[in-house]
């Protein structure tokens, strides 16, 4: 028997270009929706592996925020759909926020239908040779991590992942965004080691860490004699990383007349070192990260402007480790073992009452602190398994916000309960529901109403 024809769903609220778009879909089974709850409503219904979504849906025809708010719920119930927008309004700035969004392509009106069913069946074929990557991947080490270095399960982060390994592929400057110890350096790393620079030097510099008079020279680099103390010419870390990538970590210190100079650099791609003449044609990708909120400095006169838009081509958000859930336990498992092999070998696993505790707890110091707690528990533990006691947390910091609204706050403690178990029990599923007191059809019967993946 043949295999069936691939679902296409194509969201476009002209009549005319819907049928035009059909027609010319005949090897899709095609599907056709006209406003975001139509387009909501079918892809539940049909779970396509390719959309097409125009940016201009009722009731905001002539802008572009209806067709983010698809793109964004689409994402969220299948993270692994490819979606190519279409719009006509403010092209590369759409482009660009549908990419950082986690878009597979962006076609511009008007339409050339033969050029976007091209771009279509690439997306199609591109994700059946995902499919089948991930389907050996499980069958020969039962999954893989999204990125190297990353430990995660939670669709928050697998959904920032994939933007990392869009873009590592261009030359876009990436500016990444989160709260300190969320793992902005691993991030960086793994674009780097994802992009066609991944042969060169990775290079890393924490801008807040290093005093304002010598950050000039670190970066730069200085020849001898250009103060005093320079017995010899050195290289800066922009020089050190040619054909490489650059990592800024908290960007946002950098003073304003360093400012200027690191602008200089992006727009020309050459550097003259402190006491120099000469300037040096580099070739480096730069990556930033802070945890400030720049557009607030910039507003201060604290941050230039034009900097910020030379940084931040591509802006990627990193959630906290409290809004992953299931991830704290998962990264606190590889931490204890990595500890225990270096300090404390009779160490084992964790107790319940501590998977409780790290399950309960808001993380304010994110997977830094997650690190240091687990450290210090393996090194404190007396017996085979790291209790709460050991890891030092009470309930106090699991406490949250109370859901006023019975149906939220039910489907949200079922959804964060059951992802909570599929960490523990590493996605095996009959472990999971064996800890939720269900059965295993009840489980997939869950997994499936929340769009939940093991």
């Amino acid at each position: 028997m043949a295999d069936p024809r691939p679902k296409l769903l194509i969201v476009e609220d002209d009549t005319g270009l819907q049928a035009q778009l059909k027609w010319a879909y005949e090897d899709f089974d095609v599907v056709i929706a006209g406003d975001r709850a139509a387009a909501i409503a079918a892809f539940r219904a049909e779970e396509p592996d390719v959309v097409t979504l125009d940016l201009g849906l009722p009731p905001d025809p002539d802008g572009t925020t209806e067709g983010f708010a698809v793109l964004d719920e689409l994402l969220a119930l299948k993270p692994g759909t490819k979606i190519i927008v279409a719009s006509g309004h403010s092209a590369r700035e759409s482009a660009l926020q549908a990419i950082e969004r986690g878009a597979y392509d962006f076609y511009q009106k008007p339409v050339d239908i033969e050029a976007l069913g091209l771009i279509v069946r690439r997306a199609l074929n591109l994700h059946r040779i995902e499919q089948e990557n991930r389907r050996l991947a499980e069958q020969v080490s039962g999954g893989a991590e999204p990125l190297a270095g990353l430990i995660t399960a939670a669709p928050e982060m697998l959904k920032v992942t994939r933007v990392i390994e869009r873009v590592a592929k261009t030359g876009a400057s990436v500016m990444l965004l989160g709260a300190s110890g969320t793992g902005k350096e691993v991030l960086a790393r793994g674009l780097h080691d994802s992009s066609e620079r991944k042969g060169g030097a990775f290079i890393a510099i924490n801008c807040a860490a290093i005093p304002e008079n010598l950050l000039e020279s670190e970066l730069f680099g200085h020849e001898k004699g250009a103060f005093t103390g320079a017995v010899k010419t050195t290289e800066g870390k922009i020089e050190l990383a040619h054909g490489g990538t650059l990592f800024l970590d908290e960007v946002g210190d950098i003073p304003l007349p360093l400012q200027v100079k690191l602008l200089r650099f992006l727009q020309e791609r050459t550097i003259e070192r402190i006491g120099g003449r000469k300037a040096i044609a580099v070739d480096t990708r730069i990556v930033c990260a802070t945890h400030q909120d720049l557009e607030d400095m910039i507003a201060k006169g604290s941050f230039r402007e034009d900097l910020f838009y030379r940084l931040a081509e591509i802006v990627v958000k990193i959630p906290s480790l409290v809004d992953r859930p299931g991830d704290a336990v998962l990264l606190a498992k590889a931490f204890l073992k990595r500890f225990a092999d270096e300090i404390n070998p009779k160490v084992r696993g964790f107790a319940a009452d501590a998977l409780s505790a790290i399950d309960a707890w808001n993380w304010p110091g994110n997977v830094r602190e997650l690190e240091n707690r687990v450290k210090r528990a393996v090194i404190m533990a007396d017996g085979k398994l790291v209790t709460a006691e050991d890891l030092d947390l009470d309930r106090e910091g699991g406490e949250e916000t109370l859901l006023l609204n019975l149906k939220t706050a039910r489907e949200q403690a079922d959804r964060k309960v059951i992802r909570h178990a599929l960490a523990r029990s590493e996605g095996n599923i009959s472990t999971a529901a064996r800890l939720l007191g269900v059965s295993r059809p009840t489980l997939y019967d869950l997994l499936k109403q929340y769009d939940l993946q093991a």
